[in-house]
């Protein structure tokens, strides 16, 4: 009997291992990518690309789909996905909340992609109206920062003002409403509400922000997979080159992808930056500058070193590059 419920034990034993096993294989050779409503990695999705050269390294490509990159950059921190792209403000946020994030790559500026939009008939006419005001955004995302720095370019405390934080959906039903009277927001969804609302634009980056874009891998993924993590930076910088001489067949391509009409996508697809590259000194100090002015804001409860979470890939990648 002893014997028979050992060599039970010992099967049950080996075949967890087993199972355990298959699984962990499976995850590993599946590159999880999240990407939001707008940017180069929509169209790198749409195109196939990827996958077809993934393949080759024996990697399959699954995709899954965030509001904003706050709720990405959880979804990274969380380990639901290993890869991603969010603006300026969402790794600082998540970096200060502890999450094992790597910065592997860059879009050039694009600061007309984010604004701030008043209701057409609205009374605000210049950014100091917007002392006392309620003004929508998504806590964290790139928007943050552009606010911040509009309100400095006012000389209106962040204090003076009424932030409300809402996603996208959600904020723009606020901003149709009536409810909040200034909407801090990016393409598509600016685009959207300057075509389809009016929506006035009372200051976009121009100036204040480069509003650049962030490839983002958790640092156990970019570690492990350094050639995975290479050959999507590629992808992402060969359709990105394209997309810049192309911009209407972009938007005719992306528009029903995102539901909106091809001039909407259009405009937002003039205002993107396009082109990965890894990251430089002079992107890290700009990145530095906005942490520094979160946590002297106090949204964020610690100081940061940006440097620290810069991906430095193997030696023979870099000099691809």
């Amino acid at each position: 009997m002893r014997t028979r419920l050992l060599r039970r034990g010992l099967a049950a034993l080996l075949t967890a291992a087993v199972t355990f096993g298959v699984a962990s294989l499976a995850q590993a050779e599946t590159l999880r990518i999240g990407y939001q409503k707008y940017g180069t990695l929509v169209l790198l999705k749409a195109h196939g690309t990827l996958e077809k050269r993934l393949a080759e390294q024996g990697v399959q490509v699954q995709w899954t789909e965030f509001p904003g990159g706050p709720q990405l950059l959880e979804g990274l921190n969380v380990g639901s996905i290993d890869f991603g792209v969010t603006g300026e403000t969402p790794p600082v946020f998540a970096q200060a909340a502890g999450a094992d994030l790597l910065y592997v790559a860059v879009e050039p500026p694009a600061p007309t992609s984010e604004a701030l939009l008043v209701p057409k008939d609205s009374p605000i006419k210049t950014l100091a109206d917007l002392k006392g005001k309620k003004i929508a955004l998504n806590k964290g995302s790139n928007v943050h920062y552009l606010l911040v720095r509009a309100l400095e370019k006012a000389g209106i405390a962040y204090s003076d003002i009424q932030p409300v934080y809402l996603a996208p959906s959600d904020a723009r039903a606020a901003f149709e409403r009536g409810s909040v009277d200034a909407w801090a927001i990016w393409d598509p969804y600016q685009a959207a509400a300057e075509q389809q609302l009016q929506a006035r634009t009372l200051q976009d980056g121009t100036g204040l922000v480069d509003n650049n874009q962030f490839y983002l891998a958790t640092r156990g993924y970019a570690t492990a997979h350094p050639k995975v993590i290479d050959a999507v930076i590629d992808e992402v910088r060969s359709v990105g080159d394209w997309a810049k001489q192309n911009p209407q067949k972009v938007a005719d391509e992306v528009a029903p992808l995102l539901g909106l009409p091809a001039p909407i996508t259009l405009t937002s697809v003039k205002r993107q930056g396009f082109g990965a590259q890894l990251i430089s000194p002079a992107v890290v100090d700009a990145q530095q500058k906005i942490a520094d002015t979160f946590y002297q804001l106090k949204l964020i409860p610690k100081p940061l070193s940006i440097k620290d979470v810069i991906w430095n890939p193997p030696a023979n990648l870099a000099a691809a590059h």
